[in-house]
């Protein structure tokens, strides 16, 4: 062993990682700190398996000439790493026999009977059902650790001396067909659970038999984002900024449409108009898939992108179907319908809850006052983060204050109360326009972008700012419960005039406020975003009256769902904590608010 392979078991130092080519074919990637190694064995027309192997923060491909280097290489590298640890543990993987659905687990479970029986368990747990199979798992006493009719890597009794724990896990081949050739859908649960087990039961031997300080299994994931992922992530974050998907939804000709509304008494609704489409959705959709998201052997980033890709054909399918009946049966795939409990705690609000007829008399800030409070929000968040920037639009062709790529619009004739000012300061900027920046401050720019299905999680933290900023209003509440009764009307098929009337009529909302609630529900042809306000102000309080923590869901844009896939990357160095927090969180009365929401305060008494 010479030159370079030398130079490797020299350097092993604590807080490295080592990723290099080895002699005869082999390759190495190791991290200094974590006393565990996968290892594979190159066989011909196997590359799922070698996949399956890559997924370690620590694995070892072995080449197909030149055994005895390599059995030479592992075991100065067991007898350096458990030198510094105490012990090693090796996992060899490799392929069971055609036909076989049993992993077959090989090691001393007298020495490690936890270690085992968690690898046990989590493979047994492996829900194939719905494909036909069930797999099973065996433990196997046996000195025999490798395949069979492989030569064996280690004598036991020299493995033993150098403080080395061998286990041998053989797959069942279920994951591809007899030539090899992987069932790509199938493959990607199948590699995501055998990577979750294979890392508790590393974590379960290095915490009884090491005195590595690792505390979580997370952390035995992958410990760098691979530059094709990196590139990956940008690329779907370009194509995504081809388009604004809630701007190009939104009618142009609103203020028209009002007037001859109310001008013929509720009972003329015209032709909504929209902006001309900047980018040709199929040509967007074929970039999409010439991503080799497929190829994202890092379980948890593979489930994120594939997931966000999924939403981004949805959205380029509903740009296409603007204005047909199509678009609403796309919104009911991409927002999911109305809850049952959403839809109870939205009547119960608007039934205890009056409108409020007199508060129009105090709506003193226009969009131009509305901006100057905008620029001193920003100010205190430059304050946090000095390279913070963002930019303020008024228009007149916007029909409601959002933010989008971080950057605030306003319509130009839009008024507002001094306490709406105050919600909306913390609802948009507080809320969207931190998280934006928070998320392009971390390695994934979709974190900036946001990952998939996050908009109800963002909007349940918007409006629970405006409860924690003390800005949350009893007609603000209305609208959000307006908007879920007017989507499970809409989903009902109800038409404009209908939804209309049920709020204004039925529940007293002003017309304006009716007006601008159905209008939103009935652009692009049935938008149902609107119920997600409400949705996500629910999953919320269920979140955090479980234990959750509101703080890491502004490090960038995700779901509640993606929550333990975020701290895993987060565990793992990969990702980290927010930059900049809202203003609300200084506030006197933050602490009390926030625990009355944990514990589940019915959403008609926050105001």
């Amino acid at each position: 062993m010479i030159g370079q392979t030398e130079e490797l078991l020299a350097d092993l130092e604590p807080g490295k990682r080592t990723m290099s080519d080895l002699p005869h074919g082999g390759f190495l990637v190791l991290e200094h700190d974590v006393p565990a190694l996968l290892i594979y064995r190159k066989k011909p027309n196997d590359k799922a398996t070698l996949r399956l192997a890559r997924t370690g923060a620590s694995y070892l491909i072995i080449g197909d000439s030149h055994f005895e280097y390599f059995r030479e290489f592992i075991t100065q590298l067991t007898t350096k790493m458990a030198e510094r640890f105490g012990s090693f543990i090796l996992v060899e993987l490799y392929k069971g026999e055609p036909g076989s659905t049993d992993f077959i687990i090989k090691g001393p479970s007298h020495k490690l009977p936890a270690s085992l029986e968690t690898l046990s368990e989590e493979l047994s747990a492996i829900d194939s059902r719905r494909y036909n199979l069930k797999l099973g798992a065996n433990i196997k006493h046996t000195k025999n650790r490798q395949k069979s009719g492989d030569e064996a890597l280690f004598d036991l009794d020299d493995l033993k001396a150098a403080r080395g724990t061998l286990l041998g896990l053989e797959l069942p081949p279920v994951y591809c067909n007899k030539s090899g050739k992987m069932f790509p859908l199938y493959f990607r649960m199948f590699r995501d659970k055998l990577a979750k087990a294979i890392q508790k039961t590393i974590y379960e031997f290095i915490r009884v038999q090491t005195t590595s300080d690792i505390h979580s299994y997370h952390t035995l994931g992958r410990r760098r984002i691979h530059k094709e992922v990196l590139k990956i992530d940008r690329q779907i974050t370009e194509i995504q900024s081809r388009y604004q998907f809630l701007l190009l939804v939104a009618p142009v000709n609103i203020q028209a449409l009002r007037h001859k509304f109310f001008k013929t008494n509720f009972e003329e609704i015209d032709t909504y108009h929209y902006r001309l489409l900047p980018v040709d959705p199929d040509l967007l959709k074929r970039e999409l898939y010439n991503l080799r998201i497929d190829e994202i052997d890092d379980p948890s980033l593979s489930y994120l992108y594939n997931e966000k890709r999924e939403e981004l054909d949805k959205e380029l399918t509903m740009l296409k179907e603007r204005g047909s009946k199509n678009f609403f049966y796309s919104s009911i795939r991409l927002y999911q319908g109305v809850p049952r409990n959403v839809l109870a705690e939205a009547k119960l609000i608007l039934e205890t809850i009056p409108e409020n007829h007199e508060e129009h008399a105090d709506k003193t800030i226009d969009a131009h006052q509305f901006k100057e409070l905008a620029k001193v929000e920003f100010d205190y968040f430059k304050e946090q983060a000095p390279h913070f920037e963002s930019s303020i639009h008024i228009r007149e062709d916007v029909n409601i204050i959002m933010v989008s790529n971080g950057e605030l619009y306003l319509p130009a004739d839009y008024k507002m109360t001094k306490i709406e000012a105050q919600a909306l300061i913390q609802h948009e900027l507080g809320t969207h326009a931190l998280t934006h920046f928070n998320g392009s401050q971390q390695p994934l720019s979709q974190l900036s972008a946001g990952f998939a299905d996050y908009d109800a999680t963002q909007e349940g933290i918007a409006v629970l700012s405006e409860y924690l900023g003390g800005g949350l209003t009893g007609n603000r509440l209305r609208i959000l419960a307006g908007r879920v009764v007017a989507g499970e009307d809409l989903m009902n098929g109800a038409d404009f005039k209908s939804v209309f009337h049920h709020l204004y009529t039925d529940y007293g909302f002003t017309k304006e406020r009716a007006f601008n609630i159905t209008s939103r529900m009935f652009q692009g042809g049935g938008f149902l975003k609107d119920i997600i306000y409400l949705k996500g102000l629910v999953e919320l309080r269920d979140y955090l009256g479980s234990g959750g923590d509101l703080k890491p869901l502004l490090a960038g844009k995700f779901a509640l769902k993606h929550v333990d896939i975020i701290n895993d990357l987060t565990q793992r160095e990969l990702l980290s904590s927010p930059k900049i927090i809202p203003r609300y969180f200084n506030n006197d009365n933050f602490t009390t608010k926030l625990n009355a929401f944990k514990e589940g305060i019915t959403l008609s008494k926050m105001i």
